[in-house]
């Protein structure tokens, strides 16, 4: 990973190095930056942690980073090397095949049209030599097969897992900046621009009539800020409309949130939606990548035309007006996290993938 910070690959690595069976299991993670909130999680599960002094690509760092790698792999018989990211797809998959580790994975868990367009033939070069090429929902592979031209053999689905130790609709006490509010509307993101966040603030502008004193919550940090607060102003909202900063925990502030609105126009298969519905919210999605694969719609949340203000409107009306709909739609969006999506699932998935690639002559 290049990273041990706030993000969802972070938060997916940490997860799984945890999960996974230690009598079967040695995990060992990599990264270029051990600052972070993972970091400390990790440590406390007694999973050696590594750095490698990579500091650009363009630089000799990366060649005695290459190094400090390879070593490491040879002293500990590393036997797999899972990269979890887009950077650690393009520096560890070329070393591990260098030093001859028996199986390569690396990730792709977002479309390649948000990265700058010269990375995308190192990427497709990083899909040839790895064994496999992890996607976390069917919508990605189907991108990776059609748009860049990857083998299908090559291509594996493993859907993110939650930890409903810790995402769960149990104690559903407000967090004091919301605290009051008959019903609160949220959403949990990076701040960019692809997650749309203006529709959504501009559609709360539009249904808050329909229930005084209700507020819109926003958790996140990003570059699109100051665009959104601005926005709120022009909307006539600040008074009911609350900006957070990304948080480390951010189960409380679900649980929070009686309605979490994931609006993007670009989502492979996002955790935040995952964990809204295991905290049991009433999640409404626009219908883009692997969102319907998590929300069906109707049976355990709503779904909307991405980009279509107009569409999100009536369905943030529907489950305002309708609080028993509401509930229904919270208790199975809870139930399909559960008992589809739970970390338990997502690591025993993920361990008969290494055991099979191990198996092979």
């Amino acid at each position: 990973m290049r990273a041990l910070s706030i993000g969802g690959c972070e938060r997916d690595l940490t997860k799984m190095a945890i999960a996974l069976d230690r009598s079967r299991f040695e995990p060992h993670v990599a990264c270029f930056q051990l600052e972070g909130p993972r970091y400390p999680e990790l440590k406390a599960a007694g999973i050696p942690v590594t750095a490698l002094p990579v500091s650009s690509f363009a630089s000799f760092s990366a060649i005695a980073g290459g190094r400090v790698m390879g070593s490491y792999l040879r002293r500990h018989r590393i036997q797999v090397v899972h990269c979890f990211d887009v950077p650690t797809d393009l520096f560890a998959a070329p070393v591990a095949r260098l030093y001859r580790v028996p199986v390569v994975l690396t990730s792709q868990l977002s479309y390649r049209d948000l990265y700058p367009r010269f990375l995308r033939p190192l990427l497709r070069f990083t899909d040839r030599i790895s064994d496999r090429v992890i996607v976390n929902s069917e919508a990605l592979k189907r991108h990776m097969i059609q748009d860049e031209h990857a083998s299908p053999a090559s291509v594996v689905v493993c859907h993110n897992g939650v930890d409903t130790e810790i995402f769960h609709g149990r104690d559903r006490a407000r967090v004091p900046e919301v605290a009051g509010a008959p019903l609160v509307i949220g959403a949990v993101c990076v701040l960019r621009a692809e997650k749309r966040l203006d529709l959504l603030l501009e559609s709360f502008a539009r249904v808050r009539h329909r229930l005084p004193g209700m507020k819109l919550l926003i958790v996140g940090s990003g570059d699109r800020l100051p665009d959104l607060m601005a926005l709120r102003d022009r909307l006539g909202i600040a008074a009911d409309c609350v900006f957070i900063p990304a948080q480390d925990n951010v189960a409380a502030w679900m649980r929070s949130m009686d309605i979490f609105v994931m609006s993007s126009e670009s989502e492979s298969f996002p955790n935040a939606l995952l964990e809204a519905m295991a905290c049991e919210c009433c999640v409404i999605g626009s219908r883009v990548g692997g969102i319907p694969e998590l929300i069906a719609d109707g049976v355990n949340g709503l779904l909307f035309p991405s980009g279509d203000v107009g569409s999100l409107t009536e369905k943030l009306e529907l489950a305002i007006d309708n609080p028993t709909l509401r509930q229904e739609f919270s208790m199975a969006a809870g139930h399909t996290a559960r008992t589809t999506f739970s970390m338990e699932i997502a690591a025993r998935r993920t361990e008969a993938l290494y055991t099979t690639l191990l198996s092979r002559p």
